[in-house]
């Protein structure tokens, strides 16, 4: 790291969630996109090691130690994901 410079922050600060909320309608919404997503991501690597792949991997680059939420996030708002209701999310909350 150079002299007065900060290392590039990482997880909720990057992306910044207002970058973030251009990708859906609200906060809780976003939320649920990206857990659903990162439920997915951690599902492929799990997968991955008893060779099954049934899921979808990361579609960024990715550090070995990196989170599948951060992950998820940056599929967000890199625009690789579109989030659709299905019947579960419709009739959640009735």
């Amino acid at each position: 790291m150079a002299f007065g410079t900060e290392p590039t922050p990482t997880g909720l600060a990057n992306p910044p969630i207002d970058d973030l909320m251009e990708h859906a309608d609200s906060k809780y919404a976003l939320a649920i996109f990206a857990a659903k997503r990162a439920r997915q991501i951690n599902s492929y690597f799990a997968q991955l090691n008893e060779g099954l792949l049934q899921n979808v991997g990361p579609l960024v680059e990715y550090q070995s130690q990196e989170k599948p939420l951060s992950i998820a996030f940056r599929e967000i708002n890199e625009g690789l994901l579109e989030e659709t209701l299905g019947e579960d999310d419709l009739n959640e909350g009735n």
